[in-house]
């Protein structure tokens, strides 16, 4: 038996059955993952750990909810005694002696930690191309961009290596490369996880999710992810719903969203074309459209490029080559010694965005760019505030096309960011919203997005669940994966 492209429950049947050992899932795991390191998806693994833990499930029965479901963690949570880089070489040899929030809550539930997956240093990027590790490739097709942040653990999902991984969203890097890789990714409500021990890039923005093949398993590795953390001052303390519940209530009548201000002229005609046979699908299941205006929308990509970018460059001051990371050799004094650490430490688009964020906090420019930004990012939200007063959800295309050709835009910073175009304001909002597939493209996946209110995942998963009842796009899987 094999657990290649099976989902969490398949797993879960196949163990109850006996069909397969906890042992015989994770050995399997870590051949799936020798097959395929041209993927180059995981940065470090737990092989040994996790082999023991797997048999200590096979000697003694678990009731846990999750119990020996392997999982990839995106190298940016920290995770006890094994290394976490982030990405990048200045984390090179940083060993944390705690893990973060949310691996302690999967592993609680019976997850086996895998290993951590390849990711955009610090989760600056689009495409999975600032990695210090190298280009994680895309199950699809050679030489094509995952999409980013999450791209290694988006790819290593697509390519069946494990049915589950966590990745973090700071403006679409669930979303963006699960759509890229054909899987299905969640960013929920910002404070609805915990981001104690996960490596800040903006504070503000940052969340984690799940992203798996499909919507049930992504509400099955929610339903674990969330907690209140009182050593997260932004954890919210409301109620977690059981995410299961109302995965297959009906949509009838059911409110869908299409916003009347976004342009989708410069979109590939497939992309749009995909986005109305989705749409017609849903009508199908019972539900109305019903346009909408978020006037402010169009502002999303260059209010987030302030935003976040300011963030950065005071979460990333910390490294400097004194208290954890590396650090330069042969330095004359203390400012040499930073200077020179995060020189070599960082790649060049970390150091893009601590200039573009220095610039817009320094004096003179703080109330022209930073405070004006976060004004407009109240607006962006009392748009989706006043829309949500008469709609359940919203759809937009996740990103503007497939799959793009590695380096094809890396001398373009600005077309890099614009391909989180759709999945920036969701952000801003701190709004959740999920993408799943709902096409190809010449062969290559794309992606659908649904936006809820807030603490409203149930109801996106619900839509989510229900459309993959229907289609079978989630179940598409990239040729020449062994």
């Amino acid at each position: 038996m094999t657990i290649k492209y099976k989902s969490i429950k398949e797993i879960k049947s196949m163990i109850s059955q006996k069909e397969i050992s906890y042992k015989e899932i994770v050995t399997e795991v870590y051949k799936l993952i020798e097959e395929n390191k041209d993927l180059n998806a995981f940065i470090t693994l737990n092989e040994e750990e996790s082999i023991k833990k797997a048999e200590e499930f096979d000697n003694n029965s678990s009731n846990l909810p999750l119990a020996g479901i392997p999982i990839a963690q995106k190298d940016l949570f920290c995770s006890k005694n094994l290394r976490t880089t982030c990405g990048s070489n200045i984390l090179n040899n940083f060993i944390p002696p705690y893990s973060a929030t949310v691996i302690e809550n999967l592993e609680n539930a019976g997850c086996i930690s895998i290993g951590k997956t390849n990711m955009d240093e610090f989760a600056m990027g689009s495409s999975n191309e600032t990695s210090f590790f190298g280009n994680v490739q895309n199950p699809w097709g050679k030489n094509l961009v995952p999409g980013g942040s999450s791209g290694g653990s988006a790819s290593a999902v697509s390519a069946g290596i494990v049915p589950a991984a966590t990745g973090t969203d700071t403006g679409g890097s669930i979303r963006q490369p699960a759509s890229l890789c054909g899987i299905t990714g969640l960013k929920p409500t910002y404070g609805r996880v915990s981001r104690w021990g996960m490596i800040a890039f903006a504070s503000s923005l940052d969340q984690a999710g799940p992203m798996a093949r499909t919507a049930e398993d992504c509400a099955l590795i929610l339903n674990e992810m969330c907690s209140h953390d009182e050593k997260d001052t932004t954890s919210l303390e409301d109620e977690i719903p059981n995410f299961e519940e109302n995965l297959n209530n009906s949509l009838k009548g059911k409110k869908i969203g299409i916003v009347k201000d976004l342009d989708l002229s410069s979109l590939n005609n497939d992309v749009v074309e995909i986005y109305h046979n989705s749409l017609k699908e849903f009508e199908s299941l019972g539900a109305e459209l019903v346009d909408i205006s978020l006037p402010n929308l169009s502002l999303s990509v260059p209010t987030y490029y302030v935003v976040a970018p300011a963030e950065c460059s005071s979460n990333l001051s910390r490294f400097d080559g004194v208290k954890f990371g590396m650090r330069s050799e042969d330095v004359k004094d203390l400012e040499e010694l930073y200077v020179k650490t995060r020189s070599e430490g960082f790649g060049d688009e970390v150091k893009r965005r601590i200039l573009i964020g220095s610039y817009v906090l320094s004096a003179g420019y703080y109330d022209a760019y930073y405070k004006k930004a976060q004004q407009v990012r109240r607006l962006i939200k009392n748009d989706f505030d006043n829309a949500f007063q008469n709609i359940d959800v919203i759809m937009t295309p996740t990103t503007r096309g497939p799959a793009f050709e590695m380096g094809s835009k890396g001398d373009d910073p600005i077309q890099m960011y614009l391909e989180d175009l759709f999945t920036i304001s969701a952000n801003l909002a701190g709004l959740p919203a999920i993408s799943l597939p709902n096409g190809n493209i010449q062969n290559k996946p794309i992606g659908l997005q649904i936006i809820g209110n807030f603490l409203d995942e149930s109801t996106i998963l619900n839509f989510a669940h229900m459309y993959q009842n229907e289609t079978n796009w989630h179940m598409y899987t990239p040729e020449g994966i062994k």
